[in-house]
């Protein structure tokens, strides 16, 4: 091989990636720099551009580089550095799936190259253009590298201090003899906003900030609260979130105090209640609140730790992040977000980046965008949390039961249950037979198990990975490991899955010449197609859009709806476009799942059948492209859902101003409501939208299933080169 080309071959991988990697291999080795450079010989400084990135290297110099280093990895990167990535993405040099992405890469240019043949048919080249957007979709979930685990459960239930003592978060009090977690808990309604914890270069806290249309309205709210003018009617008004309200209090200083009187008493202060008393209206007292806040200051959006600094850098997180979370730091307002950097790795995983997500606890309505948006993500392990005692409590499991009827597929590979008892509760756990309390935890846990796995088998949940963690008396590393394995058992699915598509992938280029085939392919391709003209008409009559709306609604307290209705539907606890989308969503899955699920046992039927054994991979690849473009379907009619109804809802200015004056009207208030959401919805002009997105769903499933039916067209092919 010539120069020219030598170098042309390793010039397809970045020198910086080449060198990096080169540097990481010699150090796996037990080799330092010089050392290898001896070895060679060459000059250290030499060597030292090449691993920095600084000089190209040509392929004769990366071989006698890899024989001096001599270890098995340092033999493998040859090979890799050879491979020329025409048809998926070049993974990086140290991905820990390299050889089987170019298992995969190789049966792609097979596709490719057959393909493009000018005599293939048409019917046969769609087959290979479906097995070759599958490799690519299933290799892109492959190499991206970054994860989250998304902590879900209801108020109170433990989650912020299980993520501090998984993370080693915490702080010893030496007062109080006790371990303090580093971000702030409580009994809950103690954090602000969804929090993310992160892996950075150093300790430091960034935010994403609320809008100022947010907060204004945020501050109208709070400032009729204040006065008195949600309690009107004798409605149940909790107001703002606690957590909120507190913020609000401190970002203007308008929090409470207690004062000692001068018969030694204390009594409780409250500057905001005091300050209302000076404006003869909500409004204007809100804007003096807004002006206090003083927001045109508060433009800082993070802040890092300063080595210099006196104290402990878990010490400052935990002081800055309460500061922030509270609404006492200068400089920060109220956040949507908050992201905590740590310079240490949240979990043993050595290739994946992985970031923890403590979400904001559930308070009544479990239908929420930020949750089902987790456990819709394909690179999300979703952690849902419960108590011990009443596991699997109703907040989990109607987070599980929402997405499983939307048509979430895979739960058992990327959710997890989370049970979190408090100190003694597993050993109150009574033996089955015996009726006498267990001896160890572990032996509670067992039990309390597979009772949470009977509860869960009448919803096709009862193969739900479930863990225990005592946070208070037990050892992290238990936890640290399972959620390690899950996240290694998502990505071993999605390789398993690129193998799987490989191998069928090959074995069609394989025998696409064998004649003897072409009458078993026939007849289980018509017999398919048969089973596909079973299911062409959908029953969409059952559900209507608005009706998961209406029970939301009804689920709701009072305070939310008002809340909602403050903001023209856009609440994060009740949230008219999500909940439609989803309504949409819910249509389609309600008509179109069982359809599925007959069609996949019919394929599950005839795979059993030896007589089709020939055919096996037309009938995977049918049931496969059936069930991923129906998935691809139910996240399209869900954005549709929303964009249908979002512009019509927003725009109708006097639907809103109607639902506004029903508060304080006394009781009833819910069903009334209902009442004008269901009138809304059920008027000639709405009715009409419905059925207009029944036509779409009906029309999107008919183009899936000639998507199928397409790729049934069996007819004798070219013979390959």
């Amino acid at each position: 091989m010539s120069d020219g080309v030598t170098r042309s071959v390793v010039s397809a991988v970045p020198a910086p990636e080449l060198g990096h990697y080169l540097a990481a291999i010699r150090e796996e080795a037990g080799l330092k720099q010089a050392e290898l450079a001896g070895r060679v010989p060459w000059s250290q400084a030499w060597l030292s551009r090449i691993e920095s990135g600084d000089r190209p290297i040509a392929l004769d110099e990366l071989k006698r580089l890899l024989e001096a280093i001599g270890t098995p990895a340092a033999q493998s990167l040859e090979q890799r550095i050879r491979r020329d990535w025409r048809v998926l993405p070049r993974p990086s040099l140290d991905h820990p799936d390299q050889d089987a992405l170019w298992a995969a890469e190789e049966v792609a240019q097979r596709l490719e190259n057959l393909r493009s043949q000018p005599d293939v048919r048409l019917a046969f080249e769609r087959r290979l253009t479906a097995y070759i957007d599958d490799l690519k979709k299933t290799t892109n979930l492959i190499l991206r590298k970054e994860h989250q685990v998304a902590f879900i459960g209801r108020i109170g239930v433990g989650k912020s201090t299980a993520i501090c003592r998984l993370t080693r978060l915490e702080i010893q009090n030496k007062v109080a003899s006790r371990v303090d977690p580093v971000l702030e808990t409580g009994g809950g309604r103690t954090t602000v906003c969804e929090v993310h914890l992160r892996t950075g270069t150093r300790h430091g806290i960034r935010i994403d900030p609320c809008s100022t249309e947010e907060i204004q309205k945020t501050v109208m709210e709070f400032a009729g609260l204040v006065r008195g003018d949600f309690d009107k009617g004798g409605e149940d008004a909790k107001g703002i979130p606690q957590e909120i309200d507190r913020a609000v209090r401190n970002l203007s200083k308008l929090n409470t105090r207690q004062e000692k009187g001068a018969n030694g008493k204390f009594t409780r202060k409250d500057l905001a209640r005091e300050l209302a008393k000076e404006y003869p209206s909500a409004r204007e007292l809100g804007v003096e609140i807004l002006t206090r806040m003083e927001l045109h200051r508060r433009d800082q959006r993070d802040i890092w730790y300063d080595v210099t600094a006196a104290k402990p850098p878990l010490e400052w997180l935990m002081e800055t992040f309460r500061d922030i979370n509270n609404g006492r730091l200068e400089g920060f307002t109220l956040p949507k977000r908050i992201d905590v950097f740590v310079p240490d790795r949240l979990l043993d995983t050595r290739w994946t980046t992985v970031e923890l997500i403590d979400t904001k606890g559930i308070d009544g309505t479990t239908a929420r965008a930020d949750l089902e948006s987790f456990l819709d993500d394909p690179h999300t392990l979703a952690v849902v949390c419960s108590e011990f005692v009443s596991a699997p409590e109703m907040a989990a499991l109607s987070v599980l039961e929402r997405a499983k009827s939307a048509g979430v597929r895979s739960l058992t590979d990327r959710v997890a249950l989370l049970v979190l008892p408090h100190p003694g509760q597993a050993t109150e756990v009574k033996d089955e037979e015996t009726r006498i309390p267990v001896q160890t935890a572990e032996e509670g846990y067992a039990i309390k198990e597979q009772h949470i796995q009977n509860a869960l088998n009448p919803s096709g949940l009862g193969d739900l990975p479930i863990t225990f963690f005592n946070s208070r008396d037990e050892d992290p590393s238990s936890l640290q490991q399972f959620l390690t394995g899950r996240i290694q058992h998502i990505r071993g699915k999605y390789v398993a899955d690129l193998t799987r598509i490989s191998q069928d992938a090959d074995a069609v280029i394989n025998n696409q010449q064998k004649a003897q085939m072409q009458a078993v392919l026939e007849h289980a391709a018509s017999f398919m197609r048969t089973g596909i003209s079973r299911i062409s008409k959908p029953d969409l009559q059952g559900v209507h859009l608005h009706d998961e709306l209406l029970d939301q609604i009804r689920a709701a307290h009072h305070s939310t709806i008002r809340a909602t209705v403050n903001r023209a539907g856009e609440w994060y606890n009740l949230n008219y476009p999500h909940i439609l989308g989803n309504g949409a969503r819910l249509m389609a899955a309600s008509s179109l799942l069982p359809l599925v699920r007959n069609f996949d046992a019919l394929c599950a039927t005839m795979l059993e059948d030896s007589g089709y054994s020939e055919a096996r991979e037309l009938i995977t690849q049918a049931n496969g492209i059936l069930q991923s473009s129906t998935d691809e379907l139910l996240r399209k009619l869900q954005l549709l859902g929303q964009a249908l109804f979002r512009d019509e809802m927003s725009g109708d200015s006097q639907f809103w101003i109607n639902l506004q004056s029903l508060w304080g009207g006394g009781g009833g208030y819910k069903a009334e409501v209902v009442l004008l959401n269901s009138n809304w919805f059920e008027s000639a002009g709405r009715s009409e939208l419905e059925k207009e997105l029944r036509r779409i769903i009906q029309g999107e499933w008919s183009a899936v299933l000639e998507k199928v039916s397409a790729l049934l067209e069996v007819t004798p092919e070219v013979q390959s080169g």
